[in-house]
């Protein structure tokens, strides 16, 4: 066996973490990509399927990033996720409707005006024109970049817990959470009910304790996040029908090299692909499923709704210094 000197095991020594050294300076920096959201983390929802997909793509696209996705409000509340990516901390991403953003980005409430899209086309025709690039422009000042206009899947109804709703007049006074959105708040007074705003993970207790009388959401949602086990009726109202956004923290999207950059961009076009072809069909099987665990689905009469919608998407779009962007959608039909 062949001894080594002090000398020659100093050396040798050194060599070796020379060579270890020059093994950890090769190595690729990683970056963490934290997306958040407030729905579930499933594939039984938009937002759930939006986030699943950029995941996949890109941890395996990239050396360099690594995807986790934190839902049912894993981060936060959506206001709290949002505030904390303007300041480039907490959240990397965040998916969800535009709605949440409208305390951040006033003139993106325009999108959340009740009864005003005519169908799934409609809201990708004007979102992928010159509103969405009016709005991409709105939504940087603000601190946020967007990476993809999507849909919900489906249109938003009125669920309650208790009486079922046959006829507008049912909703008279009943106390229906919505988002924390001035704009929708405006449009379920509008309808009669008593707006409530509360987040989206106080609803499911809040509706087992009777603080509500019932939400307004999408049928995927319900599903996903089991509020049948909180709720009876389903009212197909379709008032409102808010897309969604893919957007990351300015500061840190600043941050990410040109290569990184992209494959997050291919991500995110992709997960809007896939988003937008399921969604008609994610709706109607969500429809289905609320009915298989024993809700009740009722048409309801919205064409009195409908007539006075025009003269309030004007009064609200005026007020958001929205019009220009509200005639934007109309020439979009």
């Amino acid at each position: 066996m062949t001894r080594l000197t002090p000398a020659r095991h100093f050396a040798g020594a050194c060599l070796i973490g020379c060579a270890s050294l020059a093994l950890a300076g090769t190595a690729t920096a990683q970056t963490t990509i934290k997306m958040a959201m407030s729905s579930v983390a499933d594939q039984q929802n938009d937002n759930g399927m939006t986030a699943w997909v950029m995941q996949n793509y890109v941890n395996s696209h990239s050396d360099s990033l690594t995807f986790e996705v934190y839902g049912s409000s894993a981060l936060g509340g959506d206001q709290d996720v949002l505030q904390a990516m303007q300041l480039g901390s907490g959240a990397t991403m965040h998916v969800g409707g535009t709605a949440v953003y409208n305390s951040f980005v006033p003139a993106g409430g325009v999108l959340d005006l009740p009864f005003l899209w005519q169908d799934f086309d409609h809201v990708g025709r004007a979102l992928d024109g010159d509103l969405g690039t009016e709005l991409e422009t709105k939504f940087e000042q603000s601190g946020f970049k967007v990476l993809g206009w999507g849909y919900s899947w489906g249109y938003r109804n009125v669920v309650t817990n208790g009486a079922a709703l046959t006829t507008p007049e049912d909703l008279q006074g009943l106390k229906i959470r919505t988002i924390q959105s001035p704009v929708y708040v405006a449009a379920l007074n509008a309808m009669g009910a008593n707006a409530t705003p509360m987040a989206f993970g106080e609803v499911y207790t809040a509706l087992q304790t009777g603080v509500l009388d019932g939400f307004e959401h999408a049928a995927s949602m319900v599903y996903s996040s089991k509020l049948y086990e909180v709720s009876d009726h389903v009212a197909l109202t379709r008032h409102l029908f808010g897309p969604t956004v893919i957007t990351y923290s300015l500061p840190l999207w600043n941050q990410l090299s040109e290569a990184e950059q992209q494959v997050l961009t291919e991500a995110a076009d992709l997960a809007i692909e896939i988003n937008r072809a399921l969604a008609p069909l994610r709706e109607q099987k969500a429809l289905a499923q609320l009915e298989e665990v024993g809700m009740t689905i009722t048409e309801i009469d919205t064409s009195a709704f409908r007539e006075g919608a025009a003269p309030l998407q004007n009064e609200l779009a005026a007020d958001l210094d929205a019009t220009a962007l509200l005639q934007l959608i109309r020439d979009a039909q």
